[in-house]
């Protein structure tokens, strides 16, 4: 499947809180792409835009597969689910008093997915070994990092083709940021995925991005590829502390 996503002059925001002010990026087919921003900037609210969750006062999102382009902006959360787009959200999102593996069945209610639950849910507890152990355990008794892997193996449940991962080194470590991180980068190999990721943790977010996209105040400020954001300067101030 070839998908490809285009995000063009998108505002929106809630009431008159204006949080994206003519955001623009393009996502291609087996992509990882990182909107890098700190708290407050409009990350989540493009996530929540993708999956009409929040809805655009002006712009267009078009999600292109296979030659066919659907207009995210039309769609409901649901029809944009079954085009084989899923979100790991902010803050993870779990049922707390459903065990792992009725989480992660949850995650396959889209047509597609079902016909594929035993396998996905192999593949799932496979990747996640954690998860394994502990499938009967409520979600809500596990720990930050645990949650986090629960959250993306459930998004992963649904088959998706392109992966949106809103913050996931929210509330972790730095050792358990960088197993997140690595982990999601070897999901992206294993199933061919496409992925964006709204993170703030730029070093993270670099190890695993072929293009990154800084945005302030809910405007794209800075783009480019790895080695282009690493040597701007401003992105240097900003983010990596250097002078």
């Amino acid at each position: 499947m070839e998908i490809n996503l285009k995000v063009n002059n998108v505002h929106a925001g809630y009431g008159a809180v204006k949080a994206l002010q003519g955001v623009s990026l393009g996502l291609h087919a087996g992509q990882t792409v990182a909107l890098l921003g700190t708290n407050g900037n409009g990350k989540s609210t493009l996530m929540k835009c993708l999956m009409a969750m929040v809805r655009p006062s002006q712009g267009e999102i078009i999600l292109e597969i296979d030659g066919v382009q659907h207009d995210l902006t039309a769609l409901s959360t649901e029809d944009i689910v079954n085009l084989g787009v899923a979100l790991v959200p902010e803050g993870r999102r779990l049922f707390p008093k459903l065990t792992v593996e009725e989480n992660l069945l949850l995650g396959a209610f889209r047509k597609d997915a079902r016909e594929k639950i035993k396998e996905n849910l192999e593949h799932c507890l496979e990747a996640f070994p954690i998860l394994a152990e502990r499938k009967n355990q409520l979600a809500g008794s596990m720990s930050g990092g645990q949650q986090q892997m629960l959250a993306i193996a459930r998004a992963i449940m649904s088959a998706p083709k392109l992966l949106l991962v809103d913050e996931p080194s929210v509330g972790l470590s730095p050792l358990l940021v960088s197993q997140t991180i690595t982990k999601l980068k070897e999901l992206k190999d294993d199933y061919k995925l496409t992925v964006l990721m709204a993170e703030q943790n730029f070093n993270q977010a670099m190890r695993i991005a072929d293009y990154g996209h800084i945005i302030v105040h809910g405007e794209i400020v800075f783009h480019g590829d790895v080695s282009t954001l690493k040597e701007n300067e401003l992105v240097k101030s900003y983010y990596l502390g250097v002078a």
